[in-house]
């Protein structure tokens, strides 16, 4: 015997609603500001340890395979099994969203950083070289520009991942449109509040990318005459 579930459409509980949308407009709004504001300091604390363990990563090779390692450890870790671990330490807020969202970017910035700097031509560091650069001085004015594009590819996907991994983070009230995603369910499914909350985070996600593309551009000019 097999069965067969069925669906019946709800006029009073439509999947968006403008309505909903305007009546809630400063709530709404209020939790699209917040979602944006964690998301862009995640990636930004992120990137500022992503990046020196990139470096030191690339400078000494043993530690490249621990450094990733690690990353992807914390990686496999399930968010909610992080966010019960970190809560106990720094408490029900905001220290505790950012720290587990910005676990879960560092492997993607690490392991693109790296690929970026490793994709340098050995004979642009020998040239470097050449012309009086010391270690710091070839990381900053020659490897660390050209590994740009695998570092902003790393940072585009850590951007896209973290804008849907803050809406977990409404398991201890801080999950920016989360909060809406997780009211609606709680709301006797209201449809229109799970879906506005929904295509927010879908449309963040593709803004963000969109304005990280748009500085990839304007950083790595002599990418722009390549074909595709």
């Amino acid at each position: 015997m097999s069965f067969r579930l069925s669906y019946r459409a709800d006029p009073g509980n439509p999947w968006f609603s403008w309505q909903y949308v305007r009546d809630n407009s400063d709530t709404v709004l209020a939790a699209l500001r917040d979602h944006t504001t964690l998301t862009l300091r995640a990636v930004l604390i992120a990137t500022l340890i992503a990046v020196p363990l990139a470096v030191v990563a690339y400078w000494f090779r043993p530690l490249t395979g621990p450094i990733v390692a690690l990353t992807g450890v914390l990686y496999t870790v399930p968010s909610l099994a992080l966010f019960a671990f970190v809560a106990p330490y720094l408490g029900i807020g905001v220290a505790t969203v950012l720290s587990v969202v910005v676990l879960y970017a560092l492997l993607v910035i690490v392991r693109n950083t790296v690929a970026g700097l490793n994709q340098v031509p050995a004979e642009v560091r020998e040239a470097a070289e050449g012309m009086g650069y010391g270690r710091w001085g070839r990381l900053l004015r020659v490897e660390l520009p050209l590994a740009l594009p695998g570092i902003l590819t790393g940072l585009r996907l850590a951007t896209v991942s973290t804008v849907a991994l803050i809406t977990v983070g409404v398991v201890i009230g801080r999950g920016g449109l989360g909060q809406i995603i997780f009211a609606g369910f709680n709301n006797n499914f209201y449809k229109a509040q799970i879906m506005t909350g929904t295509l927010l985070c879908v449309l963040l996600a593709l803004v963000l990318d969109l304005l990280l593309m748009g500085v990839g551009r304007l950083l790595t000019p002599w990418l722009r005459g390549r074909v595709g």
